[in-house]
């Protein structure tokens, strides 16, 4: 079971980031925060090419999860990642479907799945 889903985009970076906010909100969801990355990095003297992380969630699904097991706050909220690497760009989320691997006593049914099925979603029609 692969811990990423991870596409390439024609799409210019600034483009994607758009693509996929709005496809977090068509999917349901909420943009919390977008960490600027290579902005950050930049301020302390480290040059990256553009990197953004994406933080996103759904209140009704983070209250089922961290009802299971509150130590999946660690893992929460959702993430995709935008990057560029050599002239391409990239679109990449962590898949939830490993969440149970983590936390195995944790009683997800097939919310994992579920979610991970609308990542990919969002991922491939921000393409």
């Amino acid at each position: 079971m692969e811990f990423d889903y991870t596409i390439t985009t024609e799409k210019d970076f600034d483009s994607a980031v758009s693509a996929v906010q709005e496809e977090i909100a068509k999917a349901g969801f909420r943009v919390l925060y977008i960490h600027d990355v290579q902005k950050t990095l930049d301020e302390k003297g480290f040059k990256i090419g553009p990197m953004k992380i994406i933080e996103f969630c759904n209140a009704k699904s983070a209250y089922t999860v961290l009802q299971a097991d509150s130590k999946i706050g660690l893992c929460l909220p959702c993430k995709i990642l935008l990057y560029t690497k050599d002239g391409q760009t990239t679109i990449s989320g962590m898949r939830p479907i490993v969440l149970p691997q983590f936390f195995p006593e944790a009683q997800l049914g097939t919310l994992p799945e579920e979610i991970d099925n609308l990542i990919k979603v969002v991922i491939d029609n921000s393409k």
